[in-house]
């Protein structure tokens, strides 16, 4: 078993189990995600315990299959221990490193604008090989992580036990010590995995890739509002935001000639119309082969005033990815067509 998989609650239960003080565990987080642990031999424990650990427990991280990057942000290809490959991003602030954080190999979901939903869900991830992608961010280029998105490959709230023990863990003051609110987790609009991350003590942030305002577009470019339209999610959404006293993210990539025109801004407004409950995040499209192309800056722009003038909170993403292959999906595509390797 990988150690990675382990919530600190799970370890003292470890620890109890084997007549062990469970403050043990805090201790053993401690030294595995804050002092760099190496091996169990240096943890401050009996041989006995620590033999018992390296005996049950691998702290292996995947290998790097392919590295696409720039000064900016790096994407790496990651082979797991069956073989399978996952994406993860790192992407450079001045506050610190922001880590992308796939869930599953492939997607069910099928958005038609998104590389990863065309190569098909083939399994969902354990929480350890979510935290693995971070760990291994971090060991290889030295990043001091400031802040995760789970907006990789997958949909979350289709692998929601996994997504939320990976929360828990990179959240645990004894962890990662990440703060709830700069932890995101991204759903396409799965409104049962909404209200189930409403239900827990302490989510972290949600966003909802919403991409249209309406029911018919959405629909057209996103087959999961066929079962959970756009009047629901914002419902869930909203009923999250208010419980936990959190702001959610819209997310609105830009199709060209697609979702982009004034009618469709004007519908955002609406959804959202005197709620501070919600901010739109404006994405500019990271093209692929899917047939989709990306917005003009005079039509971004045009999109973003009737927005604001409609008192919209609204902010337009960074670019990063574009260079690296950074778009979900894209190096594995590139992979599996024979893209080099890393050494």
């Amino acid at each position: 078993m990988d150690i990675w998989s382990m919530t600190r609650a799970a370890l003292e239960e470890w620890f109890r189990q084997r007549g062990e003080n469970t403050a043990k565990a805090a201790i053993l987080y401690e030294h595995l995600y804050q002092r760099g642990l190496r091996d169990f031999s240096e943890l401050p424990f009996s041989q006995r315990v620590k033999s018992a650990l390296a005996e049950e427990f691998s702290m292996e991280l995947p290998q790097t299959e392919a590295v696409s990057g720039g000064e900016d942000a790096v994407k790496i290809l990651l082979r797991l221990a069956d073989g399978e490959f996952v994406e993860a991003v790192l992407m450079k602030q001045e506050y610190g490193g922001s880590v992308c954080v796939s869930t599953q190999v492939g997607c069910a979901m099928g958005c038609r604008f998104c590389q990863s939903g065309r190569l098909k869900k083939r399994r969902s991830l354990s929480s350890g090989e979510m935290v693995a992608q971070v760990m291994k961010l971090r060991q290889e280029y030295s990043a001091e992580i400031h802040s995760v998105t789970v907006m990789g490959i997958g949909e979350p709230f289709d692998n929601f036990g996994a997504v939320r023990d990976f929360c828990d863990i990179i959240t645990d003051y004894k962890g990662l010590a990440l703060g709830e609110k700069h932890v995101t987790v991204s759903t396409c609009g799965v409104v049962p995995g909404i209200r189930r991350w409403s239900e827990l003590p302490h989510p972290c942030s949600l966003a909802v890739s919403l991409h249209a305002a309406d029911d018919a577009l959405r629909s057209e470019i996103m087959p999961i509002n066929r079962k959970y339209p756009v009047g629901e999610v914002i419902e869930a959404a909203r009923e999250f935001a208010e419980r936990h006293n959190r702001r959610v993210t819209l997310e609105y990539v830009m199709l060209s000639g697609v979702n982009d025109t004034p009618e469709q801004a004007e519908k955002l407004a609406a959804l959202v119309a005197g709620s501070r409950r919600f901010y739109v995040n404006i994405i500019p499209y990271n093209g692929n082969d899917s047939g989709f192309s990306r917005s003009s800056h005079e039509r971004i722009m045009a999109f973003y005033d009737v927005l604001k003038k409609r008192g919209v909170a609204v902010t337009m993403r960074r670019e990063f990815g574009g260079d690296i292959a950074a778009a979900c999906g894209q190096l594995s595509s590139m992979h599996s067509s024979g893209c080099e390797k890393s050494s």
